[in-house]
C-alpha cells in the first residue's frame, strides 16, 4: 500500500472538497488550489491510481474521483483538521481566521489518541468554529442543509451556519455579526446586481455582494 503522506493527504482533501461541490474533480481545479503544475497534479493522480489499494479513479480528460480508501483518508485528514481549528480557537485562544495554516501544518502528525483527546475535551463537536461539519469518528460526513445566503430573497429569515475559511472574508463578515448561529432577515434583493440588503440582529443594516452572499452558508427558518 503507498505511504500516506502529507503530499497525498493535501491531494486527496482537495479531490474531496473538489468532487463535493462538482461531482468531480478536473486537474485544473486542483492545481490551482494546491499551487502545483498542471503536469504535477497529472503525475499523482497516477500514482494514486495506481496504489493499492487504489485511492482514486482517473479518466483522461474526464477527471478524478476518489475511491472508498481514497474518502476515508480525505475523511480522516479533515476530521483531524477540523478538531485541530477548533481547539486552536476554543482552549488556545485563536481567532477563527488565523487557525487555518497551524491546523494545516498539525493535522498529518497528530496521533489517532492525540485526536481522540482532543474530540473529548471539546464535548465532541459537529461543527469546526467556521460553521464546517467535521467528520464523525467513524469517517462520515454529517448531512447538511446549508444553503448559500446569495439564494435567500426578502423577508426571508435564516441562521448562520458557515462561511468559507478565507481570512479576510471571515474579518468581514465577523465585523457584521455574521458569524456562525447569528440569526438574520433579508430586507431587500437587487435584481439588478444581485446584492442582499441583510439585517442581522442587533446590527443595522448592511447591503452585501454575491461575493460575499455566495460564501455564507444558512439554514432557512
Amino acid at each position: 500500500m503507498i505511504e500516506s503522506t502529507a503530499s497525498i493527504q493535501d491531494y486527496l482533501k482537495v479531490i474531496y472538497s473538489l468532487t463535493a461541490a462538482e461531482g468531480v474533480a478536473s486537474t485544473t481545479a486542483m492545481a490551482g488550489q494546491l499551487g502545483v503544475a498542471p503536469a504535477s497534479v497529472t503525475g499523482m493522480i497516477q500514482k494514486l491510481a495506481a496504489s493499492q489499494p487504489p485511492l482514486v479513479i482517473y479518466k483522461k480528460h474526464q477527471g478524478v474521483t476518489l475511491t472508498a480508501d481514497g474518502e476515508r483518508t480525505a475523511l480522516e485528514v479533515i476530521r483531524h483538521h477540523r478538531l485541530l481549528e477548533t481547539y486552536l480557537v476554543i482552549a488556545l485562544g485563536y481567532s477563527w481566521d488565523n487557525v487555518h495554516d497551524e491546523a494545516c501544518r498539525l493535522e498529518h502528525v497528530i496521533s489517532e489518541e492525540f485526536e481522540t483527546r482532543i474530540a473529548a475535551v471539546l464535548g465532541n463537536p459537529s461543527r469546526d468554529p467556521h460553521g464546517d461539519p467535521i467528520p464523525t469518528v467513524d469517517l462520515s460526513m454529517p448531512p447538511s442543509a446549508d444553503q448559500p445566503l446569495s439564494s435567500l430573497r426578502p423577508d426571508q429569515s435564516a441562521v448562520v451556519r458557515r462561511v468559507t475559511a478565507l481570512p479576510a472574508l471571515l474579518r468581514h463578515v465577523e465585523g457584521l455579526g455574521l458569524v456562525p448561529g447569528a440569526h438574520l432577515i433579508v430586507r431587500a434583493w437587487s435584481e439588478f446586481d444581485h446584492n442582499l440588503t441583510i439585517e442581522a440582529k442587533n446590527q443595522a443594516p448592511v447591503v452585501l455582494g454575491f461575493a460575499v452572499t455566495s460564501q455564507i452558508f444558512v439554514e432557512v427558518l
